[in-house]
């Protein structure tokens, strides 16, 4: 199952690329990353900076309260998680 699944995330990554002519269109940081025309002004990339920080903050406290959520149940959805 395991390689089943890294297969498919590999596969998946790969996909992810923008094709030529959105690599001309976008600036350097975001090429090869998007499609479309890119950010047009400061605020979008102001917008995509609280974005990130968002995602971001959200994928700390994810893996913050899947490994230590402070519930000592051995029946929690933790255990389940990090058994499998």
């Amino acid at each position: 199952m395991k390689k089943i699944s890294l297969t498919l995330l590999l596969l998946w990554t790969g996909y992810l690329q923008a094709c030529d002519a959105c690599k001309l269109q976008q600036p350097k940081i975001t090429r090869n990353l998007t499609h479309g025309t890119g950010p047009d002004s400061n605020w979008d990339w102001i917008i995509v900076g609280i974005v990130t920080a968002i995602t971001l903050a959200t994928l700390v406290y994810s893996f913050k309260f899947l490994i230590k959520p402070g519930e000592k149940n051995k029946t929690h959805i933790k255990n389940n998680i990090l058994n499998f």
